[in-house]
């Protein structure tokens, strides 16, 4: 099953590459769902988890999401969505997120930044150039400290992706066209092995995200290993304030449990 990951830079008419996909291929495009599904899990708004997103949020919203907390529910649900296949997937760090999979095709789109002010500007009908460039640089920021904050990498480096376009030389349709030459390609064939890595990372991160849902073992750092949809090794290390306590000890007790799950 096809699996594409996009990013999503604003203005760079990321979305328009994605929609043409999934017309050309037939496939799904994520929507709502993680959103949808982090609101649900952090019991916020929707409202709030996008402008956490873009960088809008204020000070005293930013208290009432715990960014850790978000990241596991969007990897999990980025994961969830990517094992069903035959979707496009756009921006979330979803290229992040998936590229140890060997079958999903991880794609940056960009633009020349006049040009991305100038789509902006268009959407908004009007407005000056200046508040658009702050607006779209508001983006950038927000995008590029989330990606270094989740995944330690840089936003935009080329090594991070399997093709890089750019929709100022190349139209939609043969950006689309190009994505989908690749995602035929031998290199990017779905196989057992592949399979397996997604099952993997899925359950690792299922299980990361309901000791993330538990209030005995959400301040507890926990990294989670599986093989063959068997959890083998969950190593944790208790937050101060909570070491020696008997919270910190239950969560030993549940960490420990957990090397027998395998699966919800």
């Amino acid at each position: 099953m096809t699996v594409i990951a996009l990013t999503q830079e604003m203005g760079s008419l990321a979305k328009d590459v994605a929609d043409q996909l999934a017309r050309d291929l037939g496939l799904a495009v994520m929507r709502h769902e993680v959103v949808d599904h982090v609101s649900s899990r952090m019991h916020v708004p929707t409202s709030l988890i996008n402008r956490l997103r873009e960088g809008k949020a204020g000070a005293i919203e930013r208290l009432r999401a715990d960014r850790a907390s978000l990241a596991v529910y969007v990897t999990e649900e980025l994961l969830e969505v990517a094992q069903r296949g035959n979707v496009v997937l756009r921006g979330w760090g979803a290229t992040a997120v998936l590229r140890p999979v060997p079958h999903v095709v991880c794609v940056r789109i960009t633009r020349p930044f006049e040009k991305r002010v100038a789509w902006l500007q268009e959407q908004l009908g009007s407005g000056e150039a200046s508040d658009a460039e702050e607006e779209i640089r508001r983006s950038d920021r927000a995008h590029a400290a989330r990606m270094h904050a989740q995944f330690g990498v840089t936003w935009g480096d080329p090594l991070l992706y399997d093709l890089v376009l750019n929709t100022d030389r190349i139209s939609v349709e043969s950006c689309a066209e190009q994505i989908a030459s690749l995602s035929r390609r031998p290199e990017f064939a779905e196989t057992e092995a592949s399979r397996a890595i997604l099952r993997d990372m899925s359950l690792e991160a299922r299980v990361r995200s309901a000791l993330r849902g538990d209030p005995a073992t959400q301040n507890v750092d926990v990294t989670v290993t599986s093989n063959a949809g068997r959890v083998e090794r969950t190593e944790y290390m208790k937050k101060r304030a909570f070491a020696g306590s008997r919270r910190a000890r239950y969560a030993n007790d549940l960490c420990l449990a957990n090397f027998y799950i395998h699966a919800f």
